[in-house]
C-alpha cells in the first residue's frame, strides 16, 4: 500500500531544524575529525594525504599547526604546502611552540590544518585549550582539519581509566564531534600499531618501553579500537537519522526520552555526568543536571564549592540543561523538578555509606525510589571511580575555634550556677530545663559541635553537682538513668534543629541579599532614560553588591570605548585586548574561564537576541569568588538586566530619532510647497516684465519700461532675500553660522537698517529713540542689521498702510534694549510664542507675502550673540517684539 504524498512530507519541526543547520553551516566553517584509538594509527599522516589531494584539486590549504613528531614520511608531507609560523611562549624557563590563532585569521584560508584537537595549551595563550582555538576559527567561516584519539573525549574519559588504568587529563567536549561535518576513522590492526612501536615510529625507545607496559597493551588497544569504532558509528547514525526525518522517510522513531542526573560535589559526580551523557546520546535524548543548594552549603569548604561548580561546567560542556535550585530535601526537590520538566529517567550512584549509617540517615537513592512514581531511576555503581585524593566525599567546615569549645564549657558552669540558686525551690529533674537552655544558646552562636559538647559536659555535671549523692557520679535512683539520656538526646535534637534553622536562615539572608541587590539594579535601571543614568546605576550596584571594581566597555567603529569605570581601575592594553576578543566573539572571557584566563578581569558580553551592546569586565576581591555559582548566576542576572536597559534607551533614541526624521520630512514638505510658491511668484513677475521688454514687436513706452522694470527689480530683491533667509536658516541649523563680534554704534546699526528699507518706508513716520550715553556695544553688524531689516519688514507687512512705527534703543539692567514697535492689530495670546518657530505665519492681509522664516532666523543669530528676543502686545494697541543683548 502506498502512502498519500502529504504524509510522506517532513514535519515543520524537521524543517526547520534542517534550515537552521544550513544557516549555521553557510556562517561557520566545517570542521572535519580524522580520529583513531591510539597514538601512531596514522591520523596526521592520513590527514596531510587529503590535504595534498585537495591542493592538487586548487584548494588554499594551509598548515596551521601539524605535529610530525620527527616522524620521516610525515614531514615529507608538508612539502608544498604553505605552513604558517607558530607563536612562542616561555613557561618554566622552556619556549615552547603554540598555533598562532591570529595569524591564522588574518591568513584566511579556506581550509586549515590543527593537528591534535585535545591539546592544552601553554598558559598565556588566548585558549586554555586547542579545541576552542579551533572553534574560533570555525566562527570565522575557515574549514578545519584535526586530528583526535577517541579516549580524549569528555564522555568517555571514565570508561577509558576504567580499561586503561591511565586517567586521560587532556579531554575534549562530545560537542566538538557533534558538530563535525565529516569524521575519517584511521585504523589499523593492533597488532600492526604494536610493531610500529616496537620499532620506534610512535615514541623514542624509552618511552616506548614505558607505553608497551602501562598503556599499549593489547586488551587496551582492542578495547579502544571498539569505543572508535562505536563512536563513529553513532556519528553516521545520527546523520542517518537526520537524513530521514528530514526527508519524511518512514521508520521506527524511538519516542522521546529525558534525563536527569544531580551533581552533588562527590568525587563520583564526573562519572554519574558522563555516564548519563553517554546514555542520553544512545538514546537521543535530553538531559538535564540539577544540582541542589540545601542550608548545608553554607557550611561546606571553599573547595567543595568549587567541585560543584566544576562538575556543573563539565555538564554544561557535555551538552546538558544545567539548573540550581534550593530546596530542604534534596529527593522531594529533584522528584519535582523531574516532574515539571517531563523527565523519564533519573540516574543515581550507588549509596558508599556502611550499613549502619543508613540506619541513621537514609540514602538520597532510597528516598528518590520511593518518590519517583512512573519515573525510572538508573543506580549506577561507582566502584572503580577515579577519587581526587585530595578530597573525599563532602568536607563540612571542621574549623570550629577553641574559643567555641571554651564558650561551650563557660555555658555549662553558668548552667551550674544558675543551677545552684533554685536548688532550693526546683527538684533536680525539674534543673534539667536550665541545662537545656545552655545546650540551646549554645546552638544558636556557636555551631552544632560546640553545642553537642554543652549537651555530653551539661548530663555530667548535672549528674556530678545535683544528683545524689552529689560530687560523684555514681547514682542512687536508677531512674536518673533515664534522665541523663532524655537530657542528652534532647539536647542533641535540639542542637541539631537550631543550627539547621540558623543555617537555612544564613541561607535565605545570603538570597535576600541578592535578589535585594537585584531588585534596586533592576529598579534604578528602570528609571534610567539616558546611557550615563544606566552606566551610573551599574557601577553603584554591582560595586556595592559584590565588593567589585568593573568597566564597561562599548564599540565604536573597530575600537572599544570605555563608558564608566570603576574609581582606580585602569585596563592595559592586554586587557583591552581581552575585551576586545568577547566583543568580537561574544563569549565571556578572561579570569574564571577557559579562554585568556591570564586576564585581571571576567569580561560579560552585553547583548540581546537582536543586538550587541558591548562588555562588562568585573574585577572581584577574591580569586574563588569567580567560581561561585552564586556571584556567576548574579552577574549573569546583573548582565541581563543591564544588556536590556542598554537595547531600551537605544531603542528609544532609534524612536526619537524617527520622529525627528518624520517631522523633518513633513518640514520639508511644507517647505517644499513653500518655496514652489514663493519662488514661482516673484519668478513669473520678473519673466513676465523681462519677456515683454524683450519682445521688439511690442511697442512699450518710456514710463511703462520703468514700471515694469522696477518691478522686476522689486520682485529679483524679493527673491533675493527669500533664498537669504533659507540659507541663513541653514546655517543657523547646522550650527556654522559665524559670529564676528566687533565694538559697533547702534545708531549706525539702526541708520544702516532703515536705509535698506528706504523706498518701502515711503509714506511711514519712523520714529527713532535712542539713549545719548549708549556704548559701543560688541555684536556682528551684518548679521544684527539683518535682524533689525527683518523686524522692520515684519511690522510694514502687518500694520495698515500710513502707520507709524518706533525704535528705541537704551540701557536696561547691563544690556543693550533695542524694541520695534508698531500700531498694527497685535498677535493673539495663544501665538505669541509661536511667532518665532520656523514656517509659522500668522493670517496676512491681502498682497502680503512672506515664507515664515523671518523672525526664526532673528532668534537664531540673537541666541548665537548669547542674547535674548521676544513679543507683547502693547496696551493701546500694537506689537512690541524685544532684543536684549548682553553688554
Amino acid at each position: 500500500m502506498t502512502m498519500p504524498q502529504e504524509e510522506l512530507r517532513p514535519s515543520p519541526e524537521a524543517m526547520l531544524k534542517m534550515v537552521q543547520a544550513e544557516e549555521r553551516e553557510d556562517s561557520r566553517g566545517r570542521l572535519k575529525i580524522f580520529m583513531g584509538y591510539a597514538a601512531g594509527v596514522g591520523k596526521t599522516y592520513t590527514m596531510l594525504k587529503a590535504a595534498r589531494q585537495l591542493k592538487l584539486e586548487g584548494r588554499d590549504v594551509v598548515a596551521a599547526y601539524v605535529e610530525s613528531h620527527g616522524r620521516a614520511e610525515t614531514d615529507a608531507l608538508l612539502e608544498g604546502l604553505e605552513v604558517l609560523a607558530k607563536a612562542h611562549y616561555t613557561y618554566q624557563g622552556v619556549l615552547l611552540p603554540e598555533l598562532d590563532i591570529d595569524a591564522t585569521l588574518s591568513r584566511k584560508a579556506e581550509i586549515v590544518l590543527v593537528d591534535e584537537l585535545a591539546h592544552t595549551n601553554v598558559p598565556g595563550a588566548r585558549h586554555e585549550k586547542r579545541w576552542q582555538d579551533i572553534e574560533e576559527l570555525l566562527a570565522a567561516g575557515i574549514d578545519v582539519f584535526t586530528t583526535v584519539n577517541v579516549q580524549h573525549f569528555e564522555s568517555l574519559n571514565d570508561i577509558v581509566t576504567q580499561i586503561t588504568g591511565v586517567t586521560v587529563r587532556e579531554t575534549v567536549p562530545d560537542s566538538m564531534l557533534d558538530q563535525a561535518a565529516e569524521i575519517t576513522l584511521v585504523d589499523i590492526p593492533p597488532e600492526e600499531l604494536l610493531e610500529r612501536l616496537r620499532q620506534g615510529k610512535v615514541y623514542i625507545p624509552e618511552q616506548a618501553a614505558w607505553a608497551a607496559q602501562k598503556f599499549f597493551r593489547p586488551g587496551n588497544l582492542i578495547a579502544l579500537r571498539e569505543l572508535a569504532l562505536r563512536r563513529t558509528a553513532a556519528k553516521v547514525d545520527d546523520e542517518m537519522r537526520s537524513y530521514m526525518e528530514t526527508r519524511a522517510i518512514p521508520g521506527p522513531w524511538p519516542a522521546t526520552e529525558r534525563l536527569l542526573v544531580c551533581a552533588s560535589g562527590s568525587p563520583f559526580s564526573e562519572k554519574l555526568i558522563r555516564t548519563t551523557r553517554r546514555l542520553a546520546e544512545e538514546l537521543k535524548a535530553g538531559w538535564f543536571t540539577v544540582y541542589v543548594e540545601t542550608p548545608s552549603y553554607a557550611r561546606q569548604q571553599q573547595e567543595n564549592r568549587e567541585r560543584i561548580w566544576h562538575d556543573l561546567r563539565l555538564a554544561e560542556s557535555l551538552g546538558a540543561e544545567v539548573a540550581t535550585i534550593t530546596a530542604s530535601s534534596v529527593a522531594e526537590a529533584i522528584i519535582e523538578y523531574a516532574q515539571r520538566h517531563n523527565v523519564t529517567r533519573i540516574v543515581v550512584g550507588k549509596p558508599a555509606k556502611s550499613r549502619w549509617r543508613e540506619l541513621f540517615r537514609p540514602p538520597i537513592v532510597d528516598q528518590i525510589i520511593r518518590l519517583s512514581g512512573a519515573i525510572h531511576v538508573h543506580v549506577v555503581s561507582i566502584n572503580g571511580a577515579s577519587i581526587n585524593p585530595v578530597s573525599h566525599f563532602f568536607k563540612r567546615k571542621t574549623e570550629v575555634s577553641w574559643l567555641d569549645y571554651l564558650a561551650s564549657l563557660a555555658l555549662v558552669i553558668a548552667a551550674i550556677l544558675l543551677s545552684s540558686l533554685v536548688q532550693s525551690y526546683l527538684a533536680p529533674t525539674n534543673m534539667v530545663m536550665i541545662y537545656l537552655l545552655a545546650v540551646v544558646v549554645a546552638a544558636f552562636h556557636l555551631g552544632l559541635r560546640p553545642a553537642v559538647l554543652t549537651a555530653a559536659l551539661g548530663v555530667l555535671a548535672f549528674d556530678f553537682c545535683f544528683v545524689p549523692p552529689r560530687w560523684t557520679f555514681k547514682v542512687n535512683d536508677s531512674e536518673y538513668i533515664f534522665t541523663f539520656f532524655g537530657l542528652f538526646v534532647v539536647g542533641i535534637v535540639i542542637s541539631t534543629l537550631v543550627d539547621k534553622a540558623r543555617v537555612r536562615a544564613e541561607v535565605v539572608r545570603e538570597r535576600e541579599l541578592q535578589t535585594e541587590s537585584l531588585y534596586y539594579l533592576t529598579r534604578d535601571l528602570a528609571t534610567a532614560a539616558h546611557m550615563d543614568t544606566i552606566m551610573a546605576a551599574v557601577l553603584k550596584n554591582i560595586s556595592e553588591t559584590l565588593n567589585a571594581q568593573l568597566v564597561v566597555l562599548v564599540p565604536q567603529g573597530e575600537q572599544m570605548e570605555i563608558t564608566t569605570i570603576s574609581k582606580g581601575l585602569s585596563l592595559d592594553a592586554k586587557e583591552l585586548a581581552v575585551a576586545d576578543w568577547s566583543c568580537r566573539n561574544r563569549r565571556e572571557a578572561g579570569i574564571g574561564t577557559e579562554t585568556l584566563s591570564s586576564a585581571k578581569l571576567l569580561y560579560l558580553p552585553l547583548h540581546t537576541p537582536t543586538c550587541f551592546l558591548g562588555v562588562m569586565g568585573v574585577k572581584l576581591a577574591n580569586m574563588s569568588e569567580y567560581h561561585s555559582p552564586h556571584n556567576r548566576r548574579l552577574l549573569d542576572a546583573f548582565v541581563t538586566q543591564i544588556s536590556l536597559a542598554m537595547e531600551r534607551v537605544l531603542l528609544a533614541q532609534q524612536a526619537e530619532h524617527t520622529l525627528v526624521l518624520q517631522a523633518r520630512e513633513s518640514l520639508e514638505r511644507a517647505l517644499l510647497n513653500s518655496i514652489s510658491h514663493d519662488l514661482r511668484t516673484p519668478l513669473v513677475s520678473i519673466i513676465g516684465a523681462l519677456s515683454s521688454l524683450r519682445d521688439e514687436n511690442l511697442q512699450i513706452g518710456d514710463a511703462r519700461k520703468k514700471d515694469l522694470l522696477t518691478g522686476a527689480w522689486d520682485e529679483a530683491e524679493r527673491l533675493n532675500r527669500f533664498v537669504g533667509n533659507l540659507l541663513d536658516m541653514t546655517r543657523l541649523e547646522a550650527g556654522e553660522l559665524k559670529i564676528a563680534k566687533a565694538p559697533g554704534d547702534v545708531q549706525d546699526l539702526i541708520g544702516c537698517a532703515l536705509a535698506a528699507l528706504d523706498r518701502k518706508l515711503e509714506g511711514r513716520q519712523v520714529e527713532v529713540t535712542v539713549a545719548e550715553d549708549l556704548p559701543f556695544v560688541s555684536m556682528d553688524m551684518v548679521l544684527m542689521n539683518q535682524v533689525l531689516i527683518n523686524l522692520l519688514d515684519n511690522a510694514l507687512k502687518y500694520t495698515p498702510a500710513g502707520s507709524s512705527i518706533e525704535i528705541s534703543a537704551h540701557m536696561h539692567a547691563y544690556h543693550l534694549l533695542i524694541e520695534v514697535l508698531d500700531n498694527g492689530p497685535g498677535i493673539p495670546e495663544r501665538d505669541l510664542d509661536r511667532i518665532f518657530d520656523k514656517f509659522y505665519r500668522l493670517p496676512v492681509p491681502e498682497g502680503v507675502r512672506g515664507t515664515g522664516l523671518g523672525l526664526s532666523i532673528c532668534k537664531g543669530i540673537v541666541e548665537a550673540h548669547g542674547g535674548s528676543i521676544w513679543a507683547e502686545n502693547r496696551t493701546n494697541g500694537g506689537l512690541r517684539i524685544a532684543i536684549q543683548l548682553p553688554l
